[in-house]
């Protein structure tokens, strides 16, 4: 199917690098599979005691992609979220198991965040030229930044019982901002319940990580540098996994400037304008990456004091976010996030 490259536009993340090869502490051999999905890359590195087929391994793990691409695509017609959003108003559609599920953690984002994320602002993305459609950079008139808005809005979309679905309003809604999350939730769940529990999975920057490396040690990830200059976006922090996910949300790569004004790609729901808070970039460590990485997308929309009281509300979630003030990086820490990071 098509690559779903509005994931791009939503995440901007930050891409990690795993230093996990090394001398034998872990007893097995570590076996190594990339490949594309949803407009970007995956690899995926895995430790086993037993010879295991990286040819066999691949296939599944690329019809499991290719399945949720069939549920999450706004590419594919045929996809449950292409079928919804071409749903009428007020009839319920019904959808899958998985689908279900991942709208239940998208309503749970939409609410604990007060609407920061919201999966039906395509209008808007599209509108400043960051979307789908091949618009300009510019920037819009205010009554069409009003039509857009009035086109958008989660709440919108109601969770009915028995795995249907149904909309008050026309909207579009794009999963973009979770949907690489879930994948990856989804392909560590495929090698830990076939009984290899030692993997580090990532997937255009966001990852999980079962079990240990080849050190015996938690998997090691870096967060890039949110600058915009690539020669200087070497890692910021090295962070330790273990059976957590991290997802990092920025936008330093993907913005238009108009008399020397940045417009990034991140939508603010509410106003319908790109941020304008020096937010570069937030990453969120969490239990699974469908929530990290919504979760990322929404704190890079929050006001910073609020994003940081609301992690520390949360158990099992931390999260690093990063304002830029002229040349100097300001960095903001949940309470325990520095327990993941490399002394």
């Amino acid at each position: 199917m098509n690559p779903v490259k509005r994931i791009i536009f939503y995440c901007c993340v930050s891409f990690f690098i795993s230093y996990s090869t090394g001398i034998t502490a872990n007893p097995g051999r570590q076996y190594t599979l990339s490949g594309k999905t949803m407009g970007t890359f995956y690899t995926i590195k895995f430790i086993s005691r037993k010879k295991e087929s990286v040819s066999i391994w691949k296939t599944e793990v690329d019809t499991c992609l290719a399945q949720i691409n069939k549920k999450m695509s706004m590419y594919d017609p045929g996809s449950e979220l292409s079928l919804f959003n071409r749903q009428k108003t007020q009839t319920p559609v019904a959808v899958s198991p998985d689908f279900y599920a991942i709208l239940l953690t998208a309503e749970k984002l939409y609410k604990m965040t007060d609407g920061a994320w919201d999966g039906t602002v395509k209008p808007l993305v599209d509108l400043w030229g960051f979307g789908t459609t091949k618009s300009a950079h510019q920037i819009p008139e205010s009554d069409k930044i009003a039509l857009a808005l009035s086109k958008t809005g989660f709440r919108r979309i109601h969770i009915n019982k028995g795995h249907t679905l149904s909309k008050s309003h026309d909207i579009t809604l794009d999963l973009g901002s979770i949907a690489k999350g879930y994948g990856v939730d989804a392909i560590a769940k495929l090698f830990t319940t076939s009984g290899i529990h030692d993997v580090l999975v990532e997937i255009g920057g966001e990852l999980y990580g079962s079990g240990k490396n080849k050190k015996g040690k938690p998997w090691s990830v870096g967060i890039s540098r949110p600058d915009k200059e690539f020669a200087n976006q070497n890692i910021y922090k090295i962070i330790h996994l273990k059976n957590k996910a991290i997802a990092t949300s920025g936008n330093y790569r993907n913005f238009f400037e108009i008399n020397k004004k940045i417009f990034s790609h991140i939508i603010d729901p509410k106003t319908g304008f790109p941020i304008d808070n020096n937010i570069v970039s937030a990453s969120v460590i969490a239990d699974n990456c469908t929530f990290a990485d919504g979760l990322a997308t929404a704190l890079m929309v929050m006001d910073v004091e609020k994003a940081i009281t609301l992690v520390n509300s949360l158990e099992n979630t931390e999260c690093l976010i990063i304002q830029k003030k002229t040349t100097q990086f300001i960095s903001h820490t949940s309470e325990n996030f520095d327990l993941f990071v490399k002394k």
